[in-house]
């Protein structure tokens, strides 16, 4: 699927989503990712949605995010609770959507200006 959106000058705008890439600033990535609006897009190393850990959120509340945003894959999925303590002792505000949705929010809420982080899960397993 390609996302149309206004051109965001010099910001990391996700320009395409599919179950096995994410294309970012029209580059495709085959792998799970961190985007943030500026600054490095980072290979996340989560293989799958089953094999997320509170490290893996503790990663996130290192990036200091104003809003978080975890797509899921082609399903969305919650994480246990316990997953999720991180962010909330870090007063971090998180979304979790199946990963199309979570590109086209991430892009609004990068459009706003907000200091938006995703994490963008695909479906290659």
């Amino acid at each position: 699927m390609k996302l149309h959106s206004d051109a965001y000058s010099g910001l990391n705008t996700i320009s395409g989503y599919g179950a096995d890439y994410i294309e970012i600033n029209q580059k495709t990535y085959q792998h799970a990712v961190l985007v943030s609006p500026s600054g490095d897009i980072v290979a996340w190393p989560v293989a799958s949605f089953a094999t997320l850990t509170e490290a893996d959120f503790l990663q996130i509340c290192a990036r200091q995010p104003e809003l978080f945003i975890l797509g899921t894959g082609a399903r969305q999925h919650f994480p246990k609770p316990e997953l999720l303590k991180p962010l909330i002792q870090a007063r971090i505000g998180f979304e979790i959507m199946d990963s199309q949705a979570a590109c086209r929010t991430y892009n609004i809420l990068m459009g706003e200006g907000r200091q938006v982080l995703a994490a963008i899960l695909l479906d290659t397993a």
